[in-house]
């Protein structure tokens, strides 16, 4: 009796540790232990890349947009993976070495009809059908639900399947590592709408 009832208490005590766990996904930020990674080499270049400057931001090469960096943050990202800028979509520093962006570079909304305009970068996915979804694609933000894109940030985790499926992202401005979708369109943003992006997978 004494063994069965050591056995119960332990099974309750890991149930509530799982439990803890799980609230502390939801709640917007997982532990480092729980990191995923891409096969993909250039997927997870992108991925290093966002772990390294989530909070330590890369300015020194790139600048920072404060109250508004999201966009050149998730842009600096794909050029980890191996995107090449074009006309539309590109940085650079001016003769003093300042930095200069294009607009879709910086703006969420005008890099959304940049990746609308471009389906051989990216492909938008419908938020009830995730399957395609994977690390390093692009999450976007309508947090009032106006027309415009309020924020832009880069898929970092993914766990369960099908309606269950629970995204996480990273992303400057609220500088996060792992925030929860759920957390940020029912908690914090109730009713914002959200469009996600599948890029295409590197060759390499």
């Amino acid at each position: 009796m004494l063994g069965s009832g050591l056995s119960r208490r332990l099974r309750a005590s890991i149930a509530a540790v799982v439990v803890a766990a799980a609230a502390i996904g939801l709640s917007g930020c997982s532990p480092e232990q729980i990191e995923q990674r891409s096969d993909n080499a250039s997927i997870q270049a992108q991925l290093d890349y966002v772990h390294a400057h989530w909070k330590s931001y890369n300015d020194a090469e790139y600048g920072a947009l404060p109250d508004s960096d999201c966009v050149n943050f998730a842009s600096q990202s794909l050029i980890a993976r191996g995107w090449q800028m074009d006309d539309d979509w590109w940085f650079a520093t001016d003769a003093d070495g300042d930095p200069e962006y294009s607009d879709a570079w910086v703006s969420s909304t005008l890099f959304e009809r940049y990746l609308r305009a471009h389906p051989e970068r990216a492909t938008e996915l419908a938020t009830a059908d995730l399957s395609e979804l994977q690390l390093g694609d692009i999450v976007q933000f309508d947090w009032d639900d106006s027309g415009d894109e309020d924020h832009t940030g880069i898929v970092t985790r993914i766990v369960g399947e099908g309606a269950d499926r629970e995204v996480y992202f990273a992303g400057h401005t609220l500088d996060s590592h792992y925030r929860s979708v759920t957390n940020a369109t029912t908690v914090k943003y109730p009713g914002a709408r959200v469009t996600y992006w599948h890029l295409a997978t590197p060759t390499s």
